[in-house]
């Protein structure tokens, strides 16, 4: 399971970031797979300890703010391993497959000399 959430701080005058990086600390060592950008902070293991860690972490940002919001994502999909990095590796993949059967945007013809990966080969005579 994966799982994206923002928690956001309300009820304060100043910058959340102090605020949610409680949250980040308890996200951090819980142990799970897990990455952070500017929107949301995605999680990875089973529905039980990924939910505990929001919990936990949502309620380490309540012990300081009046209100907090949570904005929650949560993706299911058995049998896929390490959703995390596992979905950007397929769509890595899917990218390669598309630019190899559509072509060059300039209307060339795509090279067809790609491995097993979808990944065009280097190398390919793109001139042609």
């Amino acid at each position: 399971m994966l799982i994206a959430f923002a928690l956001t701080p309300m009820g304060v005058e100043e910058n959340g970031a102090a605020y949610v990086a409680d949250a980040i600390k308890i996200i951090r060592e819980s142990g799970l797979p897990h990455r952070s950008d500017s929107m949301y902070t995605m999680i990875e293991g089973d529905w039980d300890e990924v939910m505990d860690v929001v919990k936990r972490a949502t309620e380490a940002v309540a012990e300081r703010v009046p209100r907090v919001q949570a904005s929650i994502k949560i993706d299911v999909w058995p049998g896929m391993d390490r959703p995390l990095d596992g979905k950007i590796e397929m769509l890595e993949r899917r990218v390669a497959e598309n630019a190899a059967t559509v072509g060059a945007l300039d209307g060339r013809p795509a090279a067809t000399d790609a491995d097993a990966s979808g990944v065009p080969a280097t190398g390919a005579d793109s001139a042609s």
